[in-house]
């Protein structure tokens, strides 16, 4: 059976013995030849988001460098490298938590976290209890953002969210801190943090750590490690733990809670014995919402999928707007981004929290080529996993309501997630409220209904905005209104600039009107931004069509 492997499991657990990598500069240069010959003749359909030649051109530079480098620096650099392909199953692990990577990393005592308000230390061994909350200023000689931005491009990450869940890691990682720049010293990190209005600095050393002190990118209060969160109570997003899901009642609301945080069957009880439980629950008990909670999941076997996605079909009590509720965030990553994705095609689940870690159609399942001189072991994915149209390059799966975690939340067990849909009053989409106002000829009302909506921040990564004033922009267009529609296509080109597709529309709404000069325009407006794509190749054809006085 495929299956999509947890990659929280691959990132802390990537190889199985502990070795100092010591070679000179022939034998990382063989290595070097090694991976990009597999590469080429093994793994050549990875070539979609960089091309062979600018990937090849990369290597030669590595390649040259290499007599100049330290150890570690190659590693760093063929790491980056493997980077490059873009996909964060296809990857050379740098995390060094356990002392179980090859390349034979160190560990500062600490785990960093971005939350909405910055980078803050979530969790630290006890002799560093003072700084624990703390708020990360500088790392070295950079500005945290600086060193984010240096570190960046060693991960493997397929957007943003995968590298706030895993890439942040390697800012405690000394060696990538020294081989990217940040830092002078690859023994000792430097910190600069802000904690109580006081400014406190740091030179932190590195430990050896039998194991990471925690679950799902998070570090526990337990032994000899501390969490900066209220220990008090516990927030239903980080209970049972120990648990791959479980459910909750909530009477007030009437409404169900599930956190499910692996695509695997928990030891308790497999996935289709739970959910037809909790279906079954649902269908006997006053429930009026259903969340599943998957922001901490990051994949398994994507094969155990299906009797959640045919048990919300079947449960039509909870598969309705406003009823059903699909938390995501920074960890949904593989087999779980399946799952979100036929959340996405088969049930009428509203998405919450932040984007999803992986991109909607990906390249999954990996092997590992371990390079002959160095062992270090390179994971290479091998499988595209294609739930979307082909055409679909989404980077994420972004939520219908943004919400966003604090340190402040975090560190007080306030869940803004749970707080919006807690509170969600139903209403209509935006594009029937368009039509509305559209049949009552109210277009001013319409603009001013769309401009507060794409300010309001709990929308800011629902791109399907574009569409629904688009197809509204059509609408008029259909009602022969060529002056209002061109009014709506260019508020959507205002909203979207770097969308061809907005211009294409307001070049058609000019070319219906009968203004040619400006429709030409617009259309080569479209054709600048997606040149190669099935956009730019519209857009070529009207201006053919126009010309030829048709």
């Amino acid at each position: 059976m495929t299956r999509i492997f947890t990659f929280l499991a691959l990132f802390l657990f990537a190889s199985m013995t502990h070795c100092q990598v010591d070679l000179d500069s022939k034998e990382w240069q063989e290595d070097l030849r090694f991976l990009q010959k597999n590469i080429h003749e093994n793994y050549n359909s990875l070539f979609v988001k960089i091309s062979a030649e600018d990937f090849d051109q990369a290597v030669e530079k590595l390649y040259q460098a290499i007599p100049k480098m330290e150890d570690h620096e190659v590693i760093v650099g063929i790491a980056e490298l493997v980077a490059l392909f873009g996909y964060g199953h296809t990857q050379l692990n740098l995390n060094n938590w356990g002392g179980l990577n090859k390349s034979a990393f160190s560990q500062i005592p600490l785990k960093f976290y971005q939350f909405h308000d910055g980078v803050y230390i979530q969790g630290i061994h006890k002799d560093y209890e003072q700084f624990l909350g703390a708020k990360i200023i500088k790392i070295g000689d950079k500005t945290i953002d600086e060193a984010i931005q240096a570190v960046y491009p060693v991960v493997s990450a397929e957007n943003e969210s995968f590298f706030k869940a895993y890439g942040i890691y390697y800012l405690a990682v000394p060696e990538v801190l020294h081989a990217k720049g940040v830092i002078k010293n690859k023994d000792r990190v430097p910190v600069v943090m802000e904690k109580d209005g006081k400014t406190l600095k740091y030179e932190f050393n590195t430990i050896d750590t039998y194991r990471f002190p925690g679950r799902y990118t998070f570090i526990q209060q337990e032994g000899n490690w501390l969490d900066a969160r209220d220990q008090s109570k516990t927030p239903l997003w980080l209970k049972n733990l120990n648990l791959i899901y479980f459910y909750e009642y909530l009477p007030e609301s009437k409404t169900v809670y599930i956190r499910h945080s692996q695509i695997q069957n928990d030891a308790s009880e497999p996935i289709e014995a739970f959910y037809a439980r909790v279906f079954d629950f649902i269908e006997n008990n006053e429930v009026e919402k259903l969340v599943i909670d998957v922001r901490l999941n990051g994949g398994g076997n994507n094969f155990l999928n299906k009797p959640i996605i045919t048990g919300i079909i079947e449960t039509q009590k909870i598969n309705q707007r406003g009823k059903l509720f699909v938390i995501t965030g920074r960890n949904t990553f593989s087999a779980c981004q399946n799952l979100v994705n036929e959340m996405e095609n088969y049930t009428n689940a509203l998405f919450v929290g932040e984007p999803t870690a992986e991109n909607v159609n990906f390249f999954g399942d990996n092997r590992s080529l371990n390079l002959p001189n160095s062992q270090l072991p390179i994971r290479l994915s091998f499988a595209w996993w294609q739930d979307k149209y082909p055409w679909d390059n989404r980077q994420w799966t972004t939520p219908h309501i943004a919400t966003d975690l604090t340190f402040k939340d975090y560190a007080n067990n306030h869940d803004p997630a749970m707080a919006a849909i807690l509170n969600y009053k139903d209403e209509p989409p935006i594009k029937d409220q368009l039509s509305d106002l559209a049949a009552k000829g109210d277009i001013d009302q319409a603009v001013e209904m769309v401009s507060k909506y794409v300010k309001d921040p709990k929308y800011r990564y629902n791109n399907d905005i574009e569409s629904q004033i688009n197809t509204f922009g059509y609408e008029l267009i259909n009602l022969g209104d060529y002056k209002q529609a061109i009014r709506i296509f260019t508020l959507n080109t205002k909203i979207y600039p770097q969308s061809a597709n907005t211009w294409d529309s307001l070049a058609e709404s000019y070319w219906r009107s009968g203004d040619k000069e400006n429709a030409i325009k617009y259309y080569n407006k479209a054709i600048s931004i997606d040149p190669k794509g099935r956009t730019g190749d519209n857009a070529r054809s009207m201006i053919q069509r126009i010309q030829n006085g048709q």
